[in-house]
């Protein structure tokens, strides 16, 4: 009915960029917030940045000044800037989107599958 693909990871060195991408598709009639978060091993998965459909951002604080969440509406995708990173932001980075689907009368939370960022000399 509904999937998300993210994209953009890969193996990056410390102090570099990244740019993650996630889009949804299916029978979507709306997509209220969209978010990304991670999980690093051993570690439990945790909140990177949320954006709602009006553009409000939140940011953990450990990611606050160094990443930068956003979202193309009418392309059903959200976005995630990542500069200066660190080896602590290794991880695998989930896409996570509210999305109100054609048939449904409620919003149903919906998972990516995951894209792999290593930060690493």
């Amino acid at each position: 009915q509904v999937q998300l693909v993210e994209s953009g990871g890969g193996l990056v060195q410390p102090g570099g960029s990244l740019r993650l991408s996630c889009a949804a598709s299916g029978s979507i009639f709306n997509i209220n917030l969209m978010g990304w978060y991670r999980q690093a091993p051993g570690k439990e998965r945790e909140l990177v940045a949320t954006i709602t459909r009006g553009g409000r951002t939140n940011y953990a604080d450990s990611v606050k000044g160094r990443f930068t969440i956003s979202r193309d509406n009418a392309k059903k995708t959200v976005y995630l800037q990542m500069n200066s990173l660190k080896p602590e932001d290794t991880a695998t980075y989930y896409c996570n989107a509210d999305v109100l689907l054609t048939t449904a009368l409620s919003y149903l939370e919906v998972w990516g599958q995951g894209t792999l960022v290593t930060v690493s000399s």
